[in-house]
């Protein structure tokens, strides 16, 4: 499309338009990217959630086996108090009754209480009133735990063997020994916060992997396939003096969230299935707009070279008369490029200068739709200069919804045609020149034979009084000079007549080497009688050095004085005081030639050209037969001269320049 209309401005290039091809999978790679992101996120966010969970898990367990050790050890002060106090007391069941530890003991933790001499016989037992008979029970909450039950041992003497705190089987001493059975369960039980087993199952096992207590709840178990997953949740930490080769393990009740339950697979899937859908109709669309795009491309192509073809020129311009798209043909029309085209406003570079305000009104009037629908013909101007003939049709311009937005201008150079036009009118108007010289030429032809026989006898009657007067003594030198003149004048009509006789007939001029000086004053002095009482003055610049010039001299003079008189009348019919003119000559050796200048201070030529005033039959006088300049210019011609004219005259008027060739030694 050529450049300038704007619809052909948004079509892209064919280099662009397989980059363009893969546009509608774009949102589908984000689409997975965002995905991608989103379970990369979840899967560290799991990973991080697990992490914490492993730190809280190893927190709890070593907060939960601390609590365990100081409850023994203050179950292990409590019985060293009880011994120290049984060291005095009498060694009788009664005594252990009595004291109000061993009740406090019972509340707590004991479930029996034995007291053991030096050689371990047992000299008091009491059990827990509120445990079933079977000291390996316990409560009936402890009942359903597996396992055996712990020991606490303090001496009552001073005197003792045995390390503090020494579970199960107390050693061989030689002091009294206090006994304390307790079920290791009840001791898991009253020293683990109920948060703990809320969120752990808390056990304790040896290093048999046999369990001596649980906090487990049956119907908290993980999933089959996440047992190996549950080791990671699982620490084991050593309880430590209070219960020798025993360890505390908290296991997470409940499986940590996996990185899918944060993002649900439905979600994501349901949208991918959706993201993927729409990525197809995205396709479809965008293959539908390729080959749109294709199409309208192609069509864009073919209407660009149409028109760039085409022998019209097409414009188009907005509301405003702004120039929106020119074609080819219209930019060689008026010989400028579309991107000085495009985008101007009026006044446009191509209206002549000197019609202006006409071709504003136009268009301003073709703008508001008042332009004839047969069209008209304008005057436009070439980048070059030279003028252009248009034929323009206007026509509305709409857009896709129908509105109006400018002006489609076709044009027809028609220039061709004026000038076909123009070269017929003027060998018409030839012809009939032609024919009107033809029959001058007969005219004169006639005229010379007719008026050769009157000057014949007028010069041989002019002849003849003078021998008489000669003869008769006639002395008055008066007389006889005019009558020798007057036969002088005679034979230079005679002469003048037969040289245009001959000229209008076509015959070549009688050329001969001529003194042109001599010519141009013969042909002035001519003329001198003529204006001897009006004010005229002529100038002359013939240098004394002017060659002698190939040329008739009858008809020189004849062009001479037809120069001379046309600038005499001029100057006189326009009033000037006095009527100046310049007689002037000089050779101009490069081109071997010698230009004669005739200049005047009257109205100058007013802007016509030489063609104009040279036309047979066109004169600017009233009583002129138009034959006088046509003529000379017919006879310089023949001489191979050329006739000129300009308003270049340093007098203020006109000024006719005439060349002949200069006279060379045979």
């Amino acid at each position: 499309m050529t450049a300038g209309l704007p619809l052909s401005s948004s079509i892209p290039s064919p280099a662009r338009a397989p980059r363009r091809r893969g546009l509608w999978a774009v949102p589908l790679g984000l689409s997975l990217l965002f995905v991608l992101g989103v379970v990369i996120w979840a899967q560290r966010n799991a990973h991080e959630e697990r992490e914490e969970l492993r730190r809280s898990l190893i927190s709890d367990a070593l907060s939960v086996e601390a609590q365990l050790r100081t409850r023994l050890d203050l179950e292990q002060a409590l019985l060293r108090t009880l011994a120290a106090q049984l060291a005095t007391a009498p060694r009788s069941a009664a005594s252990l009754q009595a004291s109000p530890y061993v009740s406090a003991g019972f509340r707590r933790l004991w479930i029996g209480l034995t007291w053991l001499d030096a050689r371990n016989r047992i000299v008091a037992h009491l059990d827990n009133p509120d445990m079933p008979r079977d000291p390996h029970l316990g409560s009936e909450e402890d009942a359903a735990q597996p396992g055996l039950s712990a020991h606490l041992v303090a001496p009552v003497s001073t005197r003792t063997d045995a390390t503090d705190g020494e579970v199960a089987h107390p050693h061989d001493v030689n002091s009294e020994k206090l006994v304390a059975r307790y079920l290791p369960a009840g001791l898991l039980k009253r020293g683990t916060p109920w948060w703990i087993t809320h969120k752990y199952n808390v056990r304790l096992v040896d290093v048999s992997e046999h369990v001596l207590a649980t906090l487990e709840q049956p119907d908290t178990r993980w999933p089959r396939r996440d047992r190996t997953a549950q080791q990671d949740f699982t620490y084991r930490v050593l309880v430590g003096p209070g219960l020798p080769g025993t360890y505390l393990e908290l296991a997470l009740r409940e499986p940590p969230s996996s990185w899918a339950n944060n993002v649900p697979l439905v979600l994501v899937g349901g949208f991918l299935v959706l993201i993927v859908w729409a990525t197809w109709l995205l396709r479809q669309q965008v293959r539908q707009v390729l080959q749109a795009e294709s199409a309208w491309r192609t069509e864009a192509a073919w209407r660009g070279a149409m028109e760039d073809s085409a022998l019209v020129g097409l414009r188009a311009r907005d509301a405003q008369g702004r120039l929106i798209y020119v074609n080819r043909t219209f930019c060689e029309m008026v010989g400028r490029p579309a991107d000085e085209l495009v985008g101007r406003l009026p006044p446009m570079p191509y209206w002549p200068s000197d019609a202006l305000d006409e071709a504003e009104q136009r268009s301003q009037r073709n703008l508001a739709g008042l332009a004839p629908r047969e069209g008209y013909e304008a005057h436009w101007v070439h980048a070059d200069g030279r003028r252009v003939d248009v034929m323009v049709f206007e026509s509305p311009l709409v857009d896709a919804s129908g509105r109006h937005i400018g002006w489609m201008g076709s044009m027809i150079d028609i220039t061709q045609r004026k000038q076909l036009e123009e070269r017929e009118r003027h060998q018409a108007e030839a012809m009939a020149h032609q024919a009107r010289l033809t029959t001058l030429g007969e005219v004169a032809s006639a005229l010379a034979h007719q008026l050769n026989q009157p000057l014949t006898v007028i010069a041989s009657y002019n002849s003849g009084v003078l021998r008489m007067l000669e003869r008769a003594g006639f002395d008055n030198d008066t007389v006889l000079n005019a009558l020798r003149r007057q036969g002088e004048q005679v034979a230079e009509a005679g002469r003048i007549v037969q040289r245009i006789r001959g000229f209008l007939t076509r015959r070549a001029p009688q050329r001969e080497r001529c003194d042109l000086p001599a010519t141009l004053h013969r042909a002035v002095k001519l003329l001198q009688r003529d204006w001897r009482h009006q004010p005229v003055r002529i100038d002359w610049a013939l240098p004394d050095t002017l060659p002698d010039v190939l040329a008739d001299p009858v008809l020189i003079e004849q062009v001479t004085l037809n120069l001379v008189r046309n600038a005499i009348d001029a100057g006189l019919g326009a009033q000037r005081q006095p009527v100046q003119l310049r007689i002037q000559a000089r050779a101009e050796a490069s081109l071997r030639h010698v230009c004669v200048c005739v200049e005047d201070n009257g109205p100058g030529l007013q802007a016509r050209t030489i063609e104009e005033l040279t036309a047979p039959f066109y004169s600017t006088k009233a009583e002129g037969m138009g034959m006088g300049l046509a003529i000379c210019r017919s006879v310089i011609e023949a001489h191979r001269g050329k006739l000129d004219a300009g308003a270049s005259s340093e007098l203020g008027g006109a000024c006719f320049r005439f060349t002949l060739p200069i006279w060379n030694e045979p």
